[in-house]
């Protein structure tokens, strides 16, 4: 194999075997195609596309990059997962699983880390003190089996050629394509064992998917690939024209997400939330359907159980559960609006981008995260406003940092004299 014939004849548009992506993909995870190569590889599939047929051979040899594992078989249980495609302030998972696990339905998810403007789980539970992203895939499965719960990054075990990717893509601008997009989220489900998977596809400013229809044409290439491996899967296209609740930033936005599963969250996130709950327990085995499943997710929240299975969680992966221990940013500035009106706009990819500069995301691969930096938007679509009025918090490292921000945020607001068009949080659904 030689990689520049790959990369020209994808250039020209045209299409590979599932061999020749193989040997590619295969070569970079052994180190012997470089990070160059495979940037430009990625830079032509950005602008050439990939078939299904392509799509299937990349997604097949990012699994077979590594081991896999079969969740069911370990646990004896269906097991489901969750995942979503990125956005601003997307907490979801979060709070997701404990709710789900404290209802009996075992979930062991793997994720990634912040792809441009939005953050990466792993990244937000990494600010909390002692939190252990990398499992052994044994303790992996133990823990899914004991608590219920794990939410791993990827191990060198589990698609290294996805891990190395992923990082790739980041910093070559060449994350928003559909087809990376579908292969990388699917081979770590596929991999990861889970039989049930629900997908968060967003939609809007925020978001990889700008429009409904890419978040459509991505949510079927998703279906497909889980099709194909014998999985049952939902998406669900939600808004990302906005931030999701509350907290743009790592540790603000794990306090967000324990205060939802302690049934104080934002109301936007609450309702994507427990929507996302009802549909994994109905897809569980469990026999229960959507409209049961949401009255056990709610339960769950009122009577604290799945407060109590955040912190059996966090602290078997090594993590400090109580919110204190989370790092605190020195600097916080408000950001007031100068007229009165109604928020017409809240542009997520101009918060994104103020969170990401002041340190909340990367830049480049080496970059590293100021977990305690970032943004709380206090004032949503919709709401009312007056001159003089914080709408948002700045929390910064440096003053400079904060100066920055605060313009940037206030440059995210658009105040009309008209309150705007309602939009659902839950947009569609996928089957």
């Amino acid at each position: 194999m030689r990689p520049a014939e790959l990369i020209q004849r994808k250039r020209d548009g045209g299409e590979l075997s599932a061999e020749e992506l193989s040997e590619l993909v295969l070569g970079y995870a052994r180190g012997e195609v470089p990070d160059y190569q495979m940037a430009a590889f990625c830079m032509a599939v950005f602008f050439k596309g990939m078939s299904a047929a392509e799509t299937f051979a990349l997604t097949d040899a990012m699994i077979r990059s590594g081991e896999t594992i079969d969740l069911g078989v370990a646990l004896g249980r269906k097991v489901v997962d969750k995942h979503s495609t990125g956005g601003v302030g997307d907490k979801t998972s979060l709070a997701v699983g404990p709710i789900v696990a404290a209802c009996g339905v075992p979930l062991g998810k793997m994720s990634g880390r912040g792809l441009g403007h939005t953050g990466g789980t792993l990244d937000k539970l990494e600010s909390i003190p002692g939190y252990r992203t990398e499992l052994t895939l044994d303790e992996f499965v133990e823990q899914v089996r004991d608590v219920g719960l794990a939410i791993i990054g990827q191990t060198g075990d589990l698609v290294p050629a996805d891990k190395l990717l992923y990082g790739l893509r980041d910093v070559t601008a060449t994350v928003d394509q559909l087809s990376l997009i579908a292969a990388s989220i699917m081979s770590k489900k596929l991999a990861a064992g889970a039989q049930a998977i629900v997908l968060d596809v967003k939609v809007g400013d925020g978001a990889f998917m700008k429009t409904i229809e890419d978040a459509r044409r991505l949510a079927h290439t998703m279906l497909e690939l889980g099709q194909v491996a014998g999985r049952e899967v939902v998406c669900l296209l939600t808004d990302m024209e906005q931030p999701l609740g509350s907290a743009v930033g790592n540790a603000l936005e794990v306090r967000e997400a324990l205060a939802t599963v302690r049934g104080h969250g934002p109301a936007d996130f609450t309702e994507l939330v427990l929507d996302a709950c009802a549909k994994l327990l109905s897809l569980s085995d469990l026999g229960i359907d959507e409209a049961e499943g949401l009255r056990r997710a709610r339960a769950a929240v009122a009577d604290g159980s799945a407060e109590a299975t955040w912190r059996a969680w966090i602290e078997a992966q090594g993590g400090t559960a109580d919110e204190s221990a989370l790092p605190v940013a020195p600097i916080v500035r408000e950001v007031a609006v100068e007229t009165d009106g109604y928020v017409s706009e809240l542009g997520a990819i101009d918060v994104g981008n103020a969170a990401l500069h002041l340190g909340a995301g990367r830049r480049t691969k080496e970059d590293d995260i100021d977990h305690a930096v970032g943004v709380l938007v206090h004032a949503k679509r919709g709401d009312r406003v007056e001159a003089g009025q914080t709408v948002a918090e700045v929390h910064a490292r440096t003053e400079a940092a904060a100066d920055e921000a605060v313009r940037d945020v206030l440059a995210a607001y658009e105040i009309a004299a008209e309150p705007p068009k309602q939009r659902p949080v839950l947009l569609e659904v996928v089957r």
